[in-house]
């Protein structure tokens, strides 16, 4: 029976990521735990998303690692954009996971209100938008 359902023109047999969707449609996931990890380290913020967003994803795939609070808590900061990263350079250093990402929370909070306000009086204006730094952040 097998054989007539052979086609040795199928692109399935000539294309590594054509065979691997095919696989994986028919059997699922063979390591959960290993996509997982994988996914955690793809995962990347980015830097107009916010963060109550994004931790959702992350928490998701967390959760399948059985990762310790310390891994989390680096890989949480390697998928952080850069410039949540520089304000983290000014902050007090973070105890903990969970008031770690408090603190994201807080920052990104506070980084997309005054954004919202610099669009919002420069619509008024007409002036540009200054590109947004540490500095900048920081003092403004």
């Amino acid at each position: 029976m097998a054989l007539l359902w052979f086609d040795p023109n199928s692109p399935v047999l000539s294309n590594w990521q054509v065979f691997a969707q095919d696989f994986l449609s028919k059997f699922g996931v063979f390591d959960t735990v290993a996509e997982a990890k994988g996914n955690l380290f793809n995962l990347q913020m980015c830097n107009d998303k916010r963060f109550t967003t994004f931790t959702i994803h992350f928490e998701k795939e967390a959760y399948e690692t059985d990762w310790n609070y310390n891994a989390l808590w680096f890989a949480l900061c390697c998928t952080l954009p850069q410039h949540i990263k520089d304000i983290f350079c000014f902050t007090p250093k973070q105890l903990s996971y969970n008031s770690y990402k408090a603190s994201i929370t807080q920052i990104n909070q506070w980084n997309s209100n005054r954004q919202i306000g610099a669009a919002a009086s420069n619509q008024t204006t007409g002036d540009v938008l200054p590109p947004n730094s540490a500095a900048q952040l920081l003092l403004g």
